[in-house]
Formats: C-alpha cells, sequence, structure tokens
C-alpha cells in the first residue's frame, strides 16, 4: 500500500501545513512505546519511555511549542509511504527531478542486539535512484513540551539533557547545534546511506553510536522478529492484507513488560476539530483489551491472550470493594489505578482542538459492560488458548458474583458519557454474557460455582432486556430502559449470542439502525441530540459500530449488504491501513490514531463474513 502527501516540500515552495491530517500517519514501535511518522518524514508523536510517558514530540498537538523529528529531502518532493511487507518498518519515499530516496524507519524489537533499555529509533536514509540533498531537525520537547532542556555535541553524538530524561542522537554524517535543537544537511548519491539513531541514556545506559552494519542489523533482526510472529495467524480469507495489517497494529499497541494492551497510542486527537471530546487512551481499557484478547485468539495469537491474563491476574483483584465495583474502567500499563485527568493549557491541541488531556477520568466511573468482556475473554482463552488455573477462575466467580448482585443499576455505560447515569441496555447485555460464559465454563469444566443462583440471575437479565430494553413504538431495542433512542452497541446483541440473528425483533431493529444510524456503511454510536451526553459538539460515524453493523448483517443472512459495507469501510482506511476512532462527513480520520477498537473489530467482521462466504 502507498499514499500521497499532496503538498511537495523543500526550497522555493510554501512550507507545509503545521498539521498533517490524523491519517496521514504511520505507526512504529517497540512493544513498550511507539512514534507516529507523518508522510512528509516528521515523528511528530513520540513518548519516552512508555506509551503513558511525557511526550518528547508532540507537534501533532502543537506545532509550535510540541518538538518535531523531520527528516526528509531538501528540495520539493512527492512522498509516498508503505509498510516493508509483513513488518511494522515504516518506509517514506522522497520523489525527486534529480532521484528517489527513502527513509526507512523503526524500532529495533528481536535480536541478541537489541537493548531495551536504550529504546532505540533508527532513521536510516538512503538514495536510491540518482542523488539528493536531505535535511534533518531534530527539536524535542520534554515533558509534553514543559520542560526546558540543554543540547551538547561532543564527539559526533548530541545529547538532549532534561530533568529525568536524556536523549542522544548519533548519526554517520555530521550534526550541528542550533540553540536547543540539532540540525544535519548532507547530500547522497545512488547506493548511499546515512543512518541517525535516538536512544534513552543515562548512567547505565551511555551514549552510543550506530554505525551502517549495526543499523542493518537491526534492521534484519526486526523485520525477522515481525515476520516470524506474523507467521502465527491462521488467517488465509479474502482480506488477508487489512487483517494482518490490524494484526500488526494491535500487536504494536501491547506493553511486553506486562502484558497491558492500550486502547490507543496518543491523547488527544480531536473527535472533532475545535471540539472538545479530546480524551487520552494511552491506557489499559479493560473492555478494549479484552476484545482485543477475543480478536488476536480467532487469529491464533496465544501469548498476547496468556500476557493479558497475567496482567488482569496480577494487577485486577476482585476483593478491592471500590465504589465502581471490583473492577476499575482503566489501568496504568504498569497496573496502577490513579489517572487523574489535567488539562495541559500550555498546548493549543491538533488544529487548535483545546484541551490536551492528559490522564482519564473515566477511569472512575462505573460501565458494567466491562464485566461481560472481561470474562467473555477469560471463557475464551480457557477454550482456545489453555485452561484457566484455580486461582483464576475463584477470581471469575468473585466477579461474576459481584455481577449477580449489582447488574440492575445505572452506570455510565460503553460511551462513558458525563451527562448522568442510566440503565444502559448495553451495560445488561453485557452482565448476562458475564453470568453465561462462567456458567459454560463451569459446566465444560466440571468447576464449583453457585450455578443456581448464576442461572436465575442470567434469566432475570435476559426477561429484563426483552421486556424494559423493547420499544413498541420504535420495533427495536433501545439505549436505555423505558427510552426511545436508538443506540449502536445493541449491535452486540446477536454477536454475543443474546438473541439469534434472524429473530423478528432483532431483524426490526437492524432495520430501523440502518434507516436512522447508518451512513453509507458509516454507523453512528447514537444522536446527541435525542441523548445528551454532557459534552458539547458532534461526532463522527464510529467505526466499531461499522464493522458491528457488517457482522450482524452477515449473521443474518444479508451477505450482500454485509460484503458491500464491508469493502466500503475498507476504502475510509488510511494508506497504510490504519484507523483512528471515528470517520468524519467528508470521510477524514477522527480521534486517536490507531484505534484498538476498530482494529480487532475488522479481525472479527472479515472472520465471520469469510467463514459464510466459504
Amino acid at each position: 500500500m502507498s499514499g500521497t502527501n499532496g503538498a511537495p516540500r523543500g526550497e522555493g515552495v510554501t512550507d507545509p501545513p503545521p498539521y498533517l491530517p490524523i491519517a496521514e500517519h504511520g505507526l512504529i514501535g517497540d512493544l513498550r512505546t511507539v512514534a507516529l511518522v507523518g508522510t512528509d518524514g516528521t515523528i511528530d508523536w513520540y513518548c519516552c519511555p512508555a506509551f503513558d510517558a511525557p511526550s518528547v514530540f508532540a507537534s501533532v498537538l502543537d506545532a509550535e511549542r510540541g518538538g518535531r523529528y523531520e527528516l526528509a529531502a531538501a528540495v520539493p518532493a512527492r512522498t509516498k509511504q508503505f509498510y516493508f511487507p509483513d513488518t511494522n518498518v515504516l518506509i517514506t519515499r522522497f520523489f525527486t527531478e534529480d532521484g528517489v530516496g527513502e527513509v526507512q524507519d523503526f524500532m529495533p524489537v528481536g535480536g541478541e542486539a537489541v537493548e531495551a533499555d536504550r529504546h532505540r529509533l533508527i532513521r536510516r536514509v538512503v538514495c536510491v535512484r540518482g542523488s539528493l540533498p536531505f535535511r534533518a531537525r531534530v527539536a524535542p520537547r520534554f515533558d509534553y513540551g514543559a520542560r526546558s532542556h540543554t543540547v551538547r555535541i561532543t564527539g559526533g553524538v548530541a545529547v538532549f539533557a532534561s530533568d529525568g530524561l536524556s536523549l542522544a542522537l548519533t548519526a554517520t554524517v555530521p550534526l550541528e547545534a542550533d540553540g536547543a535543537d540539532v540540525r544535519a544537511e548532507f547530500k547522497l548519491a545512488e547506493g548511499e546511506s546515512a543512518v541517525f539513531a535516538l536512544d534513552q541514556v543515562g548512567a547505565e545506559v551511555p551514549p552510543r553510536g550506530c554505525p551502517r552494519a549495526e543499523a542493518q542489523e537491526q534492521f534484519s533482526a526486526t523485520v525477522a522478529y515481525w515476520r516470524r510472529w506474523l507467521s502465527s495467524s491462521r488467517y488465509r480469507g479474502r482480506w488477508r492484507e487489512m487483517v494482518h495489517r490490524s494484526a500488526l497494529t494491535l500487536k504494536l499497541l501491547t506493553y511486553a513488560p506486562t502484558g497491558a494492551i492500550v486502547a490507543a497510542p496518543t491523547t488527544s486527537l480531536p473527535e472533532q476539530l475545535g471540539g472538545e471530546r479530546n480524551w487520552d487512551y494511552r491506557y489499559v481499557w479493560v473492555r478494549d483489551a479484552a476484545f482485543c484478547v477475543y480478536a488476536l485468539l480467532r487469529l491464533g495469537f496465544t501469548e498476547e491472550a496468556s500476557a493479558f491474563m497475567t496482567f488482569v491476574t496480577r494487577h485486577i483483584s476482585p476483593g478491592d470493594g471500590r465504589a465502581s465495583g471490583p473492577l476499575q474502567v482503566m489501568y496504568g500499563i504498569d497496573g496502577r489505578t490513579d489517572l487523574s485527568e489535567r488539562e495541559l493549557g500550555h498546548l493549543e491541541g491538533h488544529h487548535g482542538s483545546a484541551p490536551v488531556r492528559v490522564g482519564n477520568a473515566a477511569a472512575d466511573q462505573l460501565q458494567l459492560d466491562i464485566y461481560g468482556a472481561l470474562v467473555d475473554s477469560v471463557y475464551l482463552y480457557d477454550k482456545w488458548a489453555e485452561p484457566v488455573s484455580s486461582g483464576q477462575w475463584d477470581d471469575v466467580c468473585a466477579l461474576v458474583d459481584w455481577v449477580c448482585a449489582h447488574w440492575d443499576q445505572p452506570d455510565e455505560g460503553i460511551w462513558e458519557t458525563r451527562g448522568g447515569r442510566k440503565n444502559f441496555l448495553y451495560s445488561r447485555l453485557m452482565c448476562w454474557v458475564a453470568i453465561e460464559r462462567a456458567i459454560r465454563m463451569a459446566n465444560r469444566r466440571g468447576l464449583p460455582a453457585d450455578l443456581l443462583r448464576w442461572r436465575e440471575c442470567r434469566d432475570t437479565i435476559y426477561r429484563r432486556i426483552m421486556d424494559r430494553g423493547w420499544s413498541r413504538e420504535r420495533r427495536a431495542f433501545v439505549q436505555y430502559e423505558g427510552g426511545d433512542v436508538l443506540d449502536a452497541a445493541v449491535l452486540m446483541m446477536p454477536l454475543s449470542k443474546f438473541i439469534a440473528p434472524t429473530d423478528p425483533k432483532w431483524l426490526s431493529t437492524l432495520d430501523v439502525l440502518t434507516q436512522e444510524l447508518v451512513s453509507d456503511s458509516l454507523v453512528y454510536r447514537y444522536d446527541p441530540q435525542a441523548s445528551p451526553d454532557g459534552l458539547r459538539g458532534d461526532e463522527g460515524t464510529f467505526s466499531i459500530c461499522s464493522f458491528w453493523y457488517v457482522e450482524a448483517l452477515t449473521r443474518a443472512g444479508r451477505l450482500d449488504e454485509a460484503r458491500l459495507a464491508f469493502e466500503k469501510m475498507l476504502t475510509y482506511a488510511n494508506h497504510l491501513g490504519l484507523y483512528a476512532e471515528e470517520i468524519g462527513p467528508t470521510g477524514e480520520q477522527r480521534g486517536n490514531f490507531p484505534q484498538a477498537f476498530t482494529h480487532l473489530a475488522l479481525i472479527s467482521a472479515a472472520v465471520n463474513l469469510d467463514r459464510v462466504l466459504g
């Protein structure tokens, strides 16, 4: 796949706009953190040493104060970007009148030569045809642009030092200090290359160069790692390239030291330009991570599921007794529970979309659906990977007992509304899932459980949903009890096996959703005007809902509609096959990028549609 950056860059042309569109980026990472690389060759988002650490480069959130790492042709050029096949190594190509060059971006993983504590980011520049001048500018702005730093160049090594973090830049071309930044200008002939390496350094990790041979060795080791990992996939269907790109993206969102899976690697990319719907997604949502486990298990990746189960066992204790229940909505990648939200007033936000937020206040909400998502992922892990331990089963029992006692209270729901608690249908549905999957596990494995109580509670929830979640006037299941607002989350009813996908009530609901929430295969979550969520502004269509819609059509036997909707959704991906959280009215990507929710739903929809099409 490749894509083009419309505006050329270089001398004699208008400077590029300060903000690339969200979709004009690729992603690289080392299973601890990531960097966003624009189609213009600029890294404009990078946190070191972990996903949720303060940013070093954040010009995607403030073009002036955020910091950036530019590396590009120094003359007007067209650019295209693609991934080295079956890897997370990103290549940005520059096409000029005098030659063609490329920047190969990657963070080393795999291989004996990789030092994980160095968090190395390698940018290898190659002239592949003709000759080409390049220029680089490395302008870090530590701690989200709030902390000053010094720069010192000694023996060809530039060290950026700030309180708490120091980075070293080495290159095979001369470096020159420019205030607090470092620049380089150089020219390459066909076949020549230059290597830039940015490392975290300290007392135990001294600066160290990266000669061309070492860069090649780490490139080869990284390519081999990603290809070896992807070779475990069992998917051989029609949409292999898109499914595998989604799997590789989900893998990039895993935090290897703990098994955590973040919802997205960015904060505050807006759901509406100029709006306030800007959130920090660099944490472990129980729901999102559990759904990721499902998607990866469907493809045959069991190690990630095992690592997440270890994270759950180590950091999620059913006996904490918090007001929000035994589970918190989200956790830090290290398992911490304090994710206090604050606003960074010194950053203007992407295209002026303030506020920029760090932390997430939704961590303290009550969202009952997370219990169903987690227990379902444990059920699938037990079924497809390896049997859960006796201790893990005790935790499941504690969670299900709590659900039986608390399922009927109002909550904030899956969409984390800040407009007050309601009796959301989706929350009831996933409480039913939690109990139903636990009953299945107990029966299949002969595990001890209070089955009489569980069955009675499961059946009570079922009757409650069918009675109070159904609107005779709308001829549809609705967002919350006694209401008439539609909600795309009910698309999970047949997907979770709560209701038959051809049940007349469900088919009627599907028709009403199609009429009111679907636009050219794209699905809105709900109508904020009909169901105020406590926030100003509108939002785009929600991509996970669009893939749920494909799956619901598939299960209802409407295969022509399902396949067309799926193919249309694929056209909204960016040039690399990546998706943000939402899609705007003109097809632009909105929200944090890339989004785990979207990619896991793509995998599920593709697998199920493939299976039915045969």
